[in-house]
């Protein structure tokens, strides 16, 4: 149990970390660094600790119940794999973390920065540990989101908004490939859980829609993993800054794909079908990022199309499959991940002391730079697979795996020459940088005077270099125990050991290898001259482009084939808009009821009362003048409309249902109020009436009528049939029977929202903090007709001298009902759980409050007096909400789970408490904060408009001095000619 409590805090250690920066200043630089590291640390270390399990047992599990009806459980499980990988991204993150403190140090947001990179190492941590393949999706998607965010970190710059759009758009939208994938992959194997979809490659590869699951998830690993033809999203991804480029695209981001495939394989692999796509790709890929990798001018550039490569690379060794590839892909992925790291921040040290990445501007840096030049050079190398080195390993045994015989297909023959191609220009793009970054002469026009960096900024170099070294030199003494263990966890317990050896003789593998280093070295020396004066590409590289085949499908998809539609069925308007979606709602209603909807053929009818259908005529006919007076009286509209409402409410307390009225009430007073308030913004209705246009106004509005009384019809006929059913057992029985014994509460209604269906109400608060926030943004960028600018009739007739008599009692009443509406608030929130009101009810009650403030004074006094912070409030309503359902989670129940029971107080005695109003805590605060927001975003047009008043009455003041001055010369000038 104990290890089970370290493996989920390892999952969530850094999200919890994540909060916790974005509460620090924004130039808390040291401090956001030290909880980052320590962050990193402290889950090494819970890692470190479950080594000597997962060796014993071959994997750790851990289950968190959240949907268990779906299958939905947060499962994490451990195993060699996963424990190995989430070591390299856990060790490369501190090494990323110590490097950013040094290279973004001026006015970047730290504190927003390391925040986003814990939150992409806990999503990429829930990748890799997930025990549940579609919370593995959940993650993988998370994932492409904080990348987003990430890469385009420094917003300003148009290539780094671009570079993430599109790498957001494309792992996106391969993710929603991958989750289809994994639905159908549940719906073949019966179940989510990760063990039993491993156990079951006979069944997934027996079932008939093994094709279509192999497609969709060979789409979303290629696309994260940026296999061609998806490769061009990465090298976008450069603008983003380095630290980030070397965690995102050594260890971390592009990995999660090619992690995806190894782990996968006994499920996916063993058919031609996964032989071809996957293997197939990864060649293609190899060798396209190599060759454009040659041609590249930007370092960043050069070392992202060498990481497509190379990822290739990984991915052909995952669709040969057997033991040794899969042990050779991994320990590929771990190679790579080192010397690329080193990589991408060496590039990130020359940009930040030379001012420039243009390696036709850089030149002889050994002589300023030889620490960091030496560095480089041996990355470069290990890059470029030279022995002793760890590169050279890895890539060995990849030969090793082309050269055997698998299954006699085209392909398989073809895998040497494919081999040594994508290796010969990865001698020459690795001899490029060496020869050209470092050698030659001291380059002289350089934007800076070229240094070495602060030492702690080169330190992780040095670290991940000497690893380089290390595990090129002694591999069976440091990882090659940890990959056997991998590898066994991939194909299982029974997969024979792996060796690795530094010299296995003269084999094949060995001359690929010199074949490759020659012919590298002589394309390098044929390129040395052409390739710097040419463009960046090789030849026919700008007619191909799949960056400019990506741009114009976005192009046609965005703009082009929207607006063809548009031009035909769109309009600006918003009445026809509405007029589309009954109409959609009244056809796919009627196509999903069409012979499905019966009527009990034992009506249960009860007899109205006479009051009762007076009342509900009251409301129809306020309803029908509401329609009849939208177009030419807006305040009898709304007026009638909040008469509607009224008979609403009364029929809910006819009918015994005092919560929904209570609710029903506050709302229709909020909204009533807010739409009364917006109406004052709105331009003056002008409609000059044509003998031309005044009969298809009328057939318009005639369509209308017919299309609401078919609508409203449809309701009607739905509600008659299922109120008059007869009265069988059903759910509301069971919420009845239970609410007290399960949910600690006696009313019904508030325990089925605060606890049976909590996650409901959670996504509803979700809902309304977006449209909050949703109204709040446009009605900021919102601005006013000039008309509706002016000062109102009633307060231009108003004096100054009568102005404290305007509305002087009512005023003062609102006033004095702040401190009330607060006691009532109270009342509803504390006796919610037993009696109607509820978190609901009190937020909106509260909101009641601030508006009537508003109403009574104006916007300046009561700001001035009272600060509400609303955004604040949803923020905290939101954190209470998920943190209830979290707090769940530590005593082992399924997320939101609620627990009542009675306490006792001193001198009050046993009362009522229960974890549910906590979150009704939540609910009462994000309610409040919403309706406020709302609220503030519309009063504050009134300063707006009173501004442009002042400066249009100073304008005019202005213009009248100028023209009394001008008058004054000119009668000045007549006298002096007189």
């Amino acid at each position: 149990m104990a290890e089970q409590n370290l493996l989920s805090i390892l999952a969530f250690l850094p999200f919890v970390a994540s909060l916790a920066l974005l509460s620090l200043s924004h130039n808390a630089h040291r401090a956001a660094a030290w909880v980052s590291g320590l962050t990193l640390a402290a889950g090494v270390a819970i890692l470190l600790g479950f080594r000597q399990t997962i060796a014993t047992h071959g994997s750790l599990r851990g289950n968190i119940e959240w949907v268990p009806s779906l299958g939905l459980d947060i499962t994490l499980r451990l195993d060699g794999f996963s424990w190995l990988f989430t070591l390299l991204v856990l060790c490369i993150g501190i090494l990323v973390v110590i490097y950013a403190r040094y290279y973004m140090e001026g006015q970047d947001r730290m504190p927003r920065f390391f925040a986003l990179l814990l939150a992409f190492t806990g999503a990429m941590q829930g990748i890799l540990i997930s025990g549940n393949i579609l919370i593995m999706v959940v993650f993988w998607e998370l994932t492409s989101i904080i990348s987003f965010l990430l890469i385009g970190f420094w917003h300003q710059s148009g290539a780094a908004r671009d570079g993430a759009r599109t790498a957001l758009m494309i792992t996106a939208l391969g993710g929603l490939c991958l989750l289809v994938a994994m639905l159908i992959v549940g719906n073949i194997v019966g179940s989510y859980d990760l063990e039993t979809v491993l156990a079951s490659g006979d069944l997934i590869r027996q079932s008939d829609l093994y094709g279509a699951a192999l497609t969709l998830f060979l789409l979303g690993a290629f696309t994260k993993s940026a296999q061609f033809p998806f490769h061009f999203w990465l090298p976008g991804a450069m603008a983003a800054p380095t630290p980030v480029s070397a965690y995102l695209h050594s260890a971390t981001m592009v990995k999660a794909g090619v992690f995806l495939l190894v782990r996968f394989s006994p499920a996916f692999g063993g058919t031609e079908a996964w032989f071809y796509a996957v293997a197939g790709t990864g060649m293609i890929t190899m060798i396209v990022g190599a060759v454009i990798a040659l041609f590249r001018h930007d370092l960043k550039g050069l070392l992202a199309y060498s990481t497509i490569s190379h990822l290739g690379l990984i991915t052909a060794l995952a669709g040969i499959g057997g033991p040794m590839a899969i042990f050779a892909a991994i320990f590929h992925i771990c190679n790579h991940a080192i010397f690329k790291a080193s990589l991408f921040m060496t590039a990130g040290i020359i940009d930040h002391e030379t001012g420039t990445r243009d390696m036709r501007k850089l030149s002889g840096l050994i002589r300023v730079m030889p620490i960091t030049s030496v560095l480089a050079i041996t990355a470069a190398a290990s890059m470029a697979g030279m022995p002793l080195l760890n590169g050279f390993l890895s890539k060995e045994m990849f030969f090793a795996e082309a050269v055997d015989w698998h299954n006699g297909t085209w392909l398989d023959n073809a895998l040497p020459y494919l081999a040594v191609i994508g290796s010969t220009f990865s001698v020459a793009y690795s001899l490029r940088f060496i020869v050209t970054v470092f050698f030659g002469p001291t380059a002289t026009d350089l934007p800076q005077t070229p240094h070495e960096p602060t030492p702690w900024m080169r330190r992780p170099v040095e670290m991940l270099v000497l690893l380089c070294v290390v595990i090129g030199i002694l591999p069976a003494l440091t990882l090659e125990p940890i990959l056997n263990v991998a590898a066994q966890a991939v194909l299982g317990p029974n997969t024979p050991e792996a060796h690795i050896a530094i010299w296995h003789g003269v084999n094949a593998p060995l001359l690929l290898s010199v074949v490759a280093i020659v012919v590298g070295t002589f394309i390098f020396l044929t390129t040395a001259r052409t390739v710097p004066n040419g463009p960046e590409g090789p030849p026919l590289f700008h007619m191909i482009r799949a960056q400019k085949i990506y741009d114009w499908l976005q192009l046609q998809i965005s703009w082009r084939w929207p607006r063809s539609v548009f031009r035909r069925i769109g309009t600006e308007e918003l009445q026809p808009q509405l007029r589309i979606l009954v109409m959609a709602s009244v056809l796919f209603a009627t196509a999903a009821l069409w012979r499905n909807l019966h009527f009990a053929q034992d009506l249960r009818l009860n007899t109205p009362s006479p009051a009762f259908g007076l009342m509900w005529l009251v409301g129809a006919a306020c309803a029908i003048g509401a329609a009849w007076q939208a177009k030419y009286h807006r305040f009898a509209a709304l007026v009638l409309l909040g008469g509607a409402g009224l008979i609403t409410c009364l029929t809910f307390v006819w009918f015994a249902a005092p919560d929904l009225a209570v609710t029903q009430l506050l709302v229709e007073v909020v909204t009533t109020v807010l739409l009364l308030l917006g109406l004052r913004w709105l331009p003056k209705r002008r409609e000059e009436i044509v003998e031309d246009t005044l009969r298809p106004a009328k057939i318009r509005r005639f369509r209308d009528l017919v299309i609401a009384v078919i609508g409203g019809s449809g309701i009607a006929v739905i509600a008659y049939a299922l109120m008059t059913r007869p009265l069988v057992p059903n759910v509301g029985d069971w919420f009845l029977g239970n609410a007290y014994y399960e949910g600690g509460g006696t009313n019904v209604v508030n325990v089925i929202l605060v606890d049976f269906r909590a996650f409901d109400t959670f996504g509803e608060i979700g809902v309304l903090a977006i449209v909050g926030l949703t109204v709040y943004g446009l009605l900021r960028r919102f601005r006013p007709s000039a008309e509706s600018v002016e000062q109102p009739e009633q307060q231009k007739i108003t004096t100054q001298e009568h102005l404290t008599d305007y509305l002087y009692v009512p005023s003062v009443i609102m006033l004095w009902m702040f401190p009330l509406l607060i006691m009532v608030s109270a009342y509803f929130f504390f006796r919610g759980h037993d009696l109607p009101g509820g978190g609901f009810a009190a937020g909106v009650t509260m909101a009641i409050a601030f508006l009537l403030q508003y109403l009574a004074t104006n916007v300046r006094w009561v700001e001035a007096r009272i600060t509400v912070l609303p955004i604040r409030w949803m923020g905290f309503g939101l954190l209470m909400a998920a943190g209830t359902g979290i707090g769940a989670w530590i005593f082992g129940y399924p997320f939101l789970t609620a627990y009542a029971q009675y306490v006792n107080l001193p001198v009050i005695g046993q009362v009522p408490a229960a974890t549910a109003m906590l979150f009704d805590v939540g609910v009462f605060a994000l309610v409040m904060g919403a309706t406020v927001l709302m609220l503030i975003a519309i009063a504050h047009q009134s300063l707006r408009a009173s501004r442009l008043r002042e400066q249009d009455e100073e304008d005019r003041a202005a213009k009248a001095k100028k023209a009394a001055l001008a008058e004054e010369g000119a009668k000045a000038g007549m006298k002096e000619t007189a």
